[in-house]
């Protein structure tokens, strides 16, 4: 299980996470999911830790603890959702495609 980590700052780095963490148990990995199109970092990351019990003391201190200037939001990782496999917008119409387009403007 992993521990998902919220409004994070900007500046933030996956050392300064891990150095945190570190204060309640042994911290196994730190992810920092950044922006594909800019690089930027998201505002959120997990860290997953080496036992439940030490997940739970981090998640106790940690959730609403300021930390760089905001408000942390730290609880227990949700599995990710499956997501339909058709990539695209969904089945919704289309505008006037199919359709003579007449319109004068």
């Amino acid at each position: 299980m992993s521990i998902y980590v919220g409004n994070l700052s900007y500046q933030v780095t996956e050392a300064a996470v891990s150095e945190i963490f570190s204060e309640y148990g042994t911290v196994k990995r730190v992810q920092l999911p950044t922006d594909r199109e800019t690089g930027r970092l998201r505002g959120f990351g997990f860290v997953e830790m080496s036992s439940e019990a030490e997940e739970t003391a981090a998640i106790d201190a940690l959730d609403g603890a300021e930390w760089m200037g905001r408000d942390l939001k730290v609880n227990k990782a949700r599995p990710r959702e499956e997501r339909p496999a058709s990539g695209g917008w969904g089945g919704g119409g289309g505008g006037d495609r199919g359709r003579r387009n007449d319109r004068r403007y």
